[in-house]
């Protein structure tokens, strides 16, 4: 299968045309009754090597971690070393597997595992300094994590300048926003009692100004052809669960404090609005990342109506048909949608809805 990414490629080095790749995509649209645009297409296997190669790199990066912990032994917290190396080994191997070899799959779990490892060994160091352990100053404790953070971002930043993985833009977007949330924890205390709702108001937060990010990504590109579009297709399944918690978290269904129908009423709202905002923006992550708590809800009013031993049914019943129906139709649907948005707003939108106008 070939993605966008690689169709502007081929572009890009002459093997075809500009007129030869739209007639694709017409065909492709026409076979499919659906724009390419709508497919919300993304590279994460460019073949069963990937898959081969992807189990290769997580052995290697395993014994790396391993000669790294034999080390330090006896470290008290994350072994600084193993991370440092799991980390330089990361990058040395997307030389290959990344900039040559441009293998999907494989670079996004050396990308994780830069990063991962970079984050680790540097809070690794702080416990080495003392300054992550019992004993020491929640304060400095915090700034110190809030700091590897931002440096795991800027790592982040240079491995995209380097290697453009388009999940880059997202890790280092998660990365910034843990450094700011380690920031106000730091600031208020661990232990303050506020520290889950300021929590959940910091994931929020995060989760709009990510969602905007990834509308900026996606309105530099309302064809969807490009590999700014595969950014923003990984940032908007960050943004979407630090949204949706935090919302569903008000409404009481994380904690049990969702009351009878009016409670599960409340979160099928929710998850309409959702669908309505995944239509417009034509993204499906904030359906996926609100599908448990919607399945919840509705098997909750089942119960409440009686329908104890068919709840459960019922509700994947009702979901699955909904889902269904929205894939199979979403295009014409997201056009309902769009035609009844501001006029400079669909200028801003993916384009697709213009195709079967």
């Amino acid at each position: 299968m070939y993605s966008e990414t690689d169709l502007q490629s081929a572009i890009a080095a002459g093997a075809i045309s500009a007129d030869a790749a739209d007639a694709f995509r017409a065909h492709v649209s026409t076979v499919r009754q659906s724009p390419m645009v709508d497919e919300e297409q993304f590279r994460l296997l460019t073949g069963f090597n990937d898959i081969f190669m992807a189990i290769a790199v997580v052995i290697m990066l395993f014994a790396v971690g391993g000669i790294g912990q034999a080390i330090t032994p006896l470290f008290p917290g994350p072994p600084p070393f193993a991370g440092l190396l799991i980390a330089a080994s990361a990058w040395g191997l997307a030389e290959f597997f990344t900039r040559k070899r441009r293998m999907a799959l494989p670079s996004i779990l050396l990308l994780l595992a830069f990063m991962g490892g970079l984050f680790e060994g540097l809070l690794g160091l702080g416990f080495m300094a003392g300054l992550l352990d019992n004993g020491s100053n929640e304060v400095i404790g915090g700034i110190w994590v809030a700091g590897s953070a931002l440096i795991t971002a800027g790592g982040a930043w240079l491995h995209w300048r380097r290697f453009k993985v388009p999940i880059t833009i997202a890790a280092g977007a998660a990365a910034a926003a843990a450094t700011v949330a380690a920031l106000i924890v730091s600031a208020f205390g661990p232990n303050d009692p506020r520290m889950g709702d300021v929590m959940l108001g910091i994931a929020f937060v995060a989760g709009l100004a990510v969602f905007a990010f990834a509308m900026w990504w996606d309105m530099s590109d309302r064809s969807r052809e490009t590999r700014r579009s595969d950014v923003a297709f990984w940032l908007h399944l960050l943004a979407a669960p630090l949204i949706a918690h935090p919302l569903f978290s008000l409404i009481g269904v994380t904690d049990g404090r969702m009351v009878g129908v009016p409670g599960a009423i409340g979160v099928i709202g929710v998850y309409l609005l959702f669908a309505i905002v995944a239509l417009a923006v034509d993204r499906r992550a904030l359906l996926v990342s609100a599908l448990a708590y919607v399945l919840y809800a509705l098997t909750e009013l089942f119960r409440e109506f009686g329908v104890v031993e068919l709840n459960i049914a019922l509700t994947a019943l009702v979901i699955g048909s909904a889902l269904l129906t929205l894939s199979a139709f979403w295009t014409p649907i997201r056009r309902l949608v769009v035609e009844r948005l501001p006029g400079s707003l669909q200028a801003r939108l993916p384009v697709s809805h213009l195709a079967l106008a």
